[in-house]
C-alpha cells in the first residue's frame, strides 16, 4: 500500500508539475513577461492604434524592459503582427504590351522582394503583395511599350533595369525592398504572326540552302572546267613535243645500223602482225626446206 501510495504522489507531482509549467508559461506570455521571435521574422506590438515597439533580432526577448507597462496588456487589449523577413520571388507571366512597330509582344518579368519596414508594410496597404505586383505590371507597360521590336527583343538587361527603377519608389513606401528585376521572357501574342514569322524564317532559310549548294555546283564546275583547261593544255604541249622526242631518239638509234636495223625489223614484224588481213605461219629457223616438203605432202 504504501509504495502504492508513493507511486500515485509522483504521478501526481509529474501531472502538476507538467500542467503548472504550460499554465505559468501561457500566463507569462499572455501578459507579455516574454517573446520568442524566430529566424528571419519580425514583430510589430500595437495597442489602441499605437505601434510600440518592433522586435526583428531572433531569440527569447523580455518585453517590459522594451515595451514598458504597456507590455502586461498589449496580448490582451492590443495585437501582435508577425511578418516574414525571407527573401521572396515572384514571376509575371506575358505582360502585353506593343512595340513601336505595333507588334502585340508578352513580356515576362521576374523580381525579388524582401519585407524592409513591417509597419509600412502593415499600415501603408491593405494588400501590399498584390499591389506590388500590379505595380510591376504596370511599370512594364509604361517602360516597355513603344521600345523598337528589335530592341525588346535584344536588350533584356537594360529593360530590366528600368522596370526595377520605375518600381523602387512605390515598393519602399508599402515596406518591401525590391531586389533583382530580370526580363526572362519576351514572345509574340499572336499566334497568326508567330506562324508567319515561321513560315518566313523556313522560306528563308529554303533560299538560303539553295544559294549554298548553287554556289557549291558552281565552284565545282568553275574548278573541273580550269582542271580540263591545266590538262588540255598540258596534252597540247606533250603533243607538240612528242615529234621532237621521237625524232631525237631516232637520231641516236640510226647512229649505230645494226641497231637500226633490228629495230625497222621489229616494226615491221608488229605491223604484219597487227594486220588484220594477214594470215601469217612461223615456221622454225633451218626448217624451211623440210617444211614446206612436209606441206606438199600433207596436200
Amino acid at each position: 500500500m504504501e509504495n502504492i501510495s508513493t507511486l500515485t504522489i509522483i504521478v501526481q507531482t509529474l501531472v502538476f508539475l507538467f500542467v503548472g509549467e504550460k499554465v505559468i508559461v501561457s500566463l507569462g506570455k499572455l501578459f507579455g513577461m516574454y517573446d520568442i521571435i524566430h529566424e528571419r521574422e519580425a514583430r510589430v506590438y500595437v495597442l489602441f492604434g499605437e505601434v510600440l515597439g518592433v522586435i526583428d533580432e531572433p531569440g527569447l526577448h523580455l518585453l517590459w524592459p522594451k515595451l514598458g507597462w504597456k507590455a502586461c496588456v498589449v496580448n490582451i487589449f492590443g495585437t501582435s503582427y508577425t511578418r516574414s523577413l525571407r527573401l521572396d520571388q515572384e514571376y509575371l507571366r506575358s505582360i502585353p504590351v506593343n512595340s513601336e512597330e505595333g507588334t502585340p509582344m508578352g513580356i515576362g518579368v521576374w523580381y525579388e522582394t524582401q519585407i524592409s519596414d513591417p509597419v509600412a508594410h502593415i499600415f501603408k496597404n491593405a494588400n501590399p503583395r498584390e499591389s506590388l505586383s500590379v505595380s510591376v505590371k504596370n511599370a512594364a507597360i509604361k517602360s516597355l511599350s513603344n521600345l523598337p521590336l528589335s530592341e525588346m527583343l535584344v536588350n533584356r538587361h537594360h529593360m530590366s533595369k528600368i522596370v526595377r527603377e520605375e518600381v523602387s519608389a512605390d515598393s519602399v513606401e508599402w515596406g518591401y525592398r525590391v531586389g533583382s528585376v530580370y526580363i526572362r521572357k519576351v514572345h509574340f501574342r499572336d499566334a497568326n504572326m508567330t506562324r508567319q514569322i515561321e513560315e518566313k524564317v523556313v522560306n528563308r532559310l529554303r533560299q538560303v540552302t539553295s544559294a549554298i549548294q548553287q554556289d557549291g555546283v558552281n565552284q565545282v564546275n568553275i574548278i573541273k572546267s580550269k582542271a580540263d583547261r591545266e590538262a588540255s593544255i598540258e596534252f597540247a604541249k606533250a603533243s607538240t613535243i612528242r615529234p621532237q622526242i621521237v625524232g631525237t631518239a631516232l637520231e641516236e638509234i640510226g647512229k649505230d645500223e645494226e641497231v637500226l636495223s633490228t629495230l625497222f625489223e621489229i616494226l615491221e614484224a608488229q605491223n604484219i602482225t597487227a594486220s588484220p588481213t594477214v594470215e601469217l605461219t612461223l615456221v622454225p629457223p633451218g626448217s624451211a626446206k623440210s617444211g614446206l616438203t612436209s606441206l606438199l605432202a600433207s596436200r
